[in-house]
């Protein structure tokens, strides 16, 4: 299926609200969607990470800091 959407009419703000309606319409049945197999392979090397003492859980907040002291 074809679908004719005009993004060079839109602004970014109407192109931003589709993908949030596609993304919540996805998201109501999120078995439907396929995970690609390389989804696994990241999280069982986190998990190994993890219990080898190299990674750790960050809070939000944490995580949020530790992002915008990357980006200085």
């Amino acid at each position: 299926m074809t679908i004719a959407i005009p993004l060079e009419r839109m602004s970014a703000a109407d192109k931003l609200r589709a993908i949030e309606e596609i993304w919540e319409d996805l998201a109501r049945v999120a078995e439907d969607v396929p995970s690609p197999a390389w989804h696994a392979d990241v999280l069982q090397a986190r998990e190994r990470r993890i219990e080898n003492g190299e990674a750790r859980f960050l809070d939000v907040a944490m995580a949020k800091q530790a992002v915008r002291e990357q980006l200085r």
